[in-house]
């Protein structure tokens, strides 16, 4: 069905493409007509001397939300994009212009049928930092309690919603017509964008992260959650406690105050450890501007906007990973990619363990204390690009933290070594889950799931044989043999098919000659006997000729 609104975004995301000198995208993967790009942008190239990945950064900032956000998600992924794309991408700014406060208060009025004035005691009109999603200001409860609120941009939701539609369109048609689609699902990376994204619009879901962290962190005074004010909160607006400290990256004001930045380093990898291992939901974006330091060392966490989950059994693939590589063991290493679900088509097992031998042979005797957790992902991530292997977005995410916790704490203490802060949290989670009482749990869990078999299985064993009684049984093969072959056979086929008429013909007109022995009918059947004979000699060279060895 013909959408105005969204044929007009598909063609402006096309001009922008190619202004920016991506129009040869229309004649490499034919999705120009896909963009409704017109004949002018198909010719368009780059205005400036700028290198593609510098252009490309360019165009997912003009873009907007969606497409700053997609570069953002693609910059945390070297399992699938080149390392020169990964360096400019990981520089994408989320600074938009401020949104003039009349919107902003409308977008307040309409989520709690106040003006922001009779809502709060005091609200301040200009914006304290704007991004591509939501701004923030500066106001005060009726109380008198200092809070930030955070406001999203009017508007935003819809765009968001035509970019996932046209997104959706180019996905679908790339996975049909291209390798590229194919090899790498887009169409699955496109819905996993999405939910992404529209948690991200979602505010109360933000409140909802940050309360759950805060639960789990109740008993540890090391990490600050700020509270949230759920009755000034909903879908499009959130408001939390104003955290006032100082940014971790500031050195000099850290030992103005007189912080130990070891003992700091120390806490922030803590944190992540924790979140990770013991309760399987991070906070998945802590950069150093979500970081603040509060007077004591405690360590304030921001913006909950993106969060990840682990479960048990990434969690235990996580600990048998590290274990594989503290044993330099490639193949443990590659059975263990492959369970997570790595392999998405058949690959040369052989020359991926090579890789990964020589991986590993370049920490043969490197203390652990030595290695970068995030140089060790970021190799391995390349490794499995050059191998079609995809790793699964969790454990994707979770690198990403693990990275910027790293850099956090090399830049705060030079002598932190992130491997060997780590390995006692991962010998303890390692104890823990093949405890005695873990052990039981997860044999308790598995005799319910017998059982529950065990009471389902006679039902289904009678629907099946009722259907395979009734012929309703259905099977599907699918074979992938070359398109010659299948040529071939086809030859075959359709030869058999005509011998076997022939056959009939000659043996018929064999017994009707035996039965008209004098007149002109005689000699009419002979002539048509003769006639297949004849092509019945010609299949049978032809038979011989498509036999023998090319």
């Amino acid at each position: 069905m013909d959408n105005p609104a969204l044929n007009g975004r598909s063609g402006e995301i096309a001009r922008v493409l190619a202004r920016n000198g991506f129009a040869w995208m229309w004649s490499k993967w034919k999705i120009g007509a896909v963009l409704g790009a017109e004949r002018g942008d198909r010719t368009a190239g780059p205005t400036s001397p700028r290198t593609q990945p510098e252009r490309l950064r360019k165009a997912l900032e003009e873009l907007g939300t969606t497409f700053i956000k997609i570069g953002q998600m693609l910059s945390t992924r070297p399992d699938l994009v080149p390392p020169e794309y990964l360096a400019e991408l990981s520089k994408l700014q989320d600074d938009a212009p401020r949104v003039p406060y009349p919107e902003i208060a409308d977008v307040i009025e309409r989520e709690f049928g106040q003006a922001p004035e009779r809502l709060f005691r005091t609200f301040d009109p200009e914006a304290r930092a704007a991004g591509s999603v939501a701004q923030v200001h500066g106001a005060t409860l009726p109380e008198g309690t200092p809070v930030v609120v955070k406001v999203r941009r009017p508007g935003i939701e819809r765009l968001v919603e035509l970019d996932l539609a046209v997104l959706g369109r180019v996905a679908r048609f790339l996975s049909q017509h291209t390798e590229l689609g194919r090899t790498h699902d887009l169409e699955s990376l496109v819905e996993e964008f999405a939910h992404t994204i529209r948690g991200e619009l979602d505010l109360s879901k933000e409140g909802q992260n940050a309360e759950r962290i805060a639960a789990q962190f109740s008993e540890d005074p090391r990490l600050h959650v700020p509270r949230i004010h759920g009755d000034f909160s909903g879908r499009t607006v959130l408001t939390m406690e104003d955290v006032r400290g100082i940014k971790i990256d500031r050195l000099e004001a850290l030992d103005a105050a007189g912080i130990d930045r070891q003992r700091l380093a120390e806490t922030c990898t803590h944190v992540a450890l924790v979140q990770v291992l013991e309760h399987g939901f991070f906070h998945a974006d802590p950069h150093p501007g979500n970081l603040l330091v509060l007077s004591d060392g405690t360590v304030a966490l921001l913006d909950y906007g993106m969060v990840g989950r682990v479960g048990d059994r990434l969690r235990a693939s996580l600990v048998r990973l590290a274990l594989a590589v503290a044993r330099q063991d490639a193949e443990r290493l590659f059975e263990e990619l492959l369970s997570l679900g790595a392999a998405k088509r058949p690959i040369d097992r052989d020359a991926v363990l090579r890789d990964l031998e020589r991986l590993m042979e370049r920490y043969d005797g490197v203390p652990l204390g030595q290695i970068s957790a995030a140089v060790l992902f970021r190799e391995l991530s390349e490794t499995a690009r050059r191998h079609d292997l995809r790793l699964p977005s969790d454990l994707v995410l979770l690198a990403r933290v693990v990275a910027m916790d790293e850099g956090i704490g090399a830049h705060l203490a030079p002598k932190f070594r992130f491997m060997e802060f780590a390995r006692p949290y991962f010998e303890d989670f390692w104890r823990k889950s093949h405890s005695l009482g873990a052990v039981s749990r997860r044999l308790k869990e598995e005799a319910v799931d017998l059982v529950d078999l065990g009471d389902e299985m006679p039902r289904r064993l009678r629907r099946l044989m009722s259907t395979v009684e009734r012929g309703e049984l259905t099977t599907i093969s699918r074979l992938d043999v070359p398109d010659a072959l299948i040529g071939r056979l086809q030859d075959t086929a359709n030869r058999v098919a005509v011998s076997t008429l022939l056959a009939g013909i000659i043996v018929g007109l064999s017994v009707l000659a035996s039965y008209r022995r004098d007149g002109p009918e005689s000699y009419a059947l002979t002539a048509l006997l003769a006639v297949a004979v004849a092509m019945g000699a010609w299949l049978l060279g032809a038979f011989w000729r498509s036999a023998r060895p090319r």
